[in-house]
């Protein structure tokens, strides 16, 4: 199964960030799809997209009621009312990522910024396909799978800190 990952940078000040080029991104993305076991069709897309503070605290108070920023939130696809599933393409959703957040989380948790990165785009990605940690079963296997993506692909337990 491919996945495009179609790749937005938005903040007026990019040159302060460190970031990954483009097909790190889709790597990591392509690596929590193909740790499932569930059939799609051949192709399949979703949009990341890397974001300054004022549209993550917007979009986290519009869409979460919380006035901060946070280091990343997904908008799993919806077919709209009406509209065969059939009809909708490939699309999983939407990843959001503020990057000035997860470069400091990094360096508060030291960790590497690709790390960081890394685990970003595979928890997004994991939501897009429907895992969550809302509940602490959820939370166990969301971890789980997200800890056996990044191992796969050379990366540390995320969830253990190293400062």
């Amino acid at each position: 199964m491919t996945l495009h990952v179609d790749v937005q940078f938005v903040l007026d000040d990019i040159d302060s960030i460190r970031l990954p080029d483009a097909r790190q991104f889709s790597c990591w993305a392509q690596a929590a799809l193909d740790a499932l076991d569930t059939p799609f069709p051949v192709e399949r897309q979703m949009t990341l997209r890397l974001v300054g503070e004022t549209e993550m605290v917007q979009l986290n108070r519009d869409y979460r009621h919380k006035t901060i920023p946070t280091n990343v939130l997904s908008f799993p696809f919806d077919a709209p009312l009406g509209l065969p599933a059939s009809e909708c393409g490939s699309e999983l959703g939407d990843v959001v990522i503020c990057m000035p957040v997860v470069q400091r989380e990094a360096a508060q948790q030291g960790k590497t910024e690709e790390n960081h990165w890394a685990h970003m785009v595979v928890h997004g990605t994991l939501h897009l396909l429907g895992y969550d940690h809302i509940t602490d079963a959820e939370a166990v296997q969301m971890e789980s799978l997200e800890i056996q993506v990044l191992a796969g692909l050379g990366f540390s337990n995320p969830y253990i800190e190293s400062a």
